[in-house]
């Protein structure tokens, strides 16, 4: 079965770095495109970063541009979010994203979601 777990959310104060990892299992991880959204109380959820299958391209958000990093490792089948700079703003609940075609058929996966509070 296919798994997204979501982990290393939480409480970090004004400024502060967060990292988030996203453990997949149960499809070929190194053929899909991985991508973080989230999403704030009363908010769409929106896109944040985005990394392609052989992690050549990464896209943003303007938002977040200069302060987060995506990143993947096939080896591990692990994507991860690296956040510097965190403001108020970017409260809110993170989730794990993979698009990919296997067997000619398109699928979307997604995890549970990391909650991450930015407060003083």
């Amino acid at each position: 079965q296919v798994q997204l777990v979501e982990s290393g959310g939480g409480l970090v104060q004004p400024g502060g770095s967060l990292r988030l990892s996203c453990a997949a299992s149960g499809f070929t991880f190194s053929s899909y495109a991985m991508r973080w959204y989230r999403q704030a109380p009363g908010k769409e959820r929106g896109m944040v970063a985005a990394i392609s299958s052989a992690a050549g391209s990464t896209n943003y958000a303007d938002s977040v541009k200069g302060r987060f990093t995506i990143s993947r490792d096939n080896t591990k089948n692990t994507v991860y979010l690296q956040m510097n700079s965190l403001k108020p703003e970017d409260t809110a609940v993170y989730y794990c994203n993979a698009a990919g075609v296997e067997q000619f058929r398109r699928n979307d996966y997604w995890g549970q979601g990391t909650q991450v509070t930015v407060s003083s």
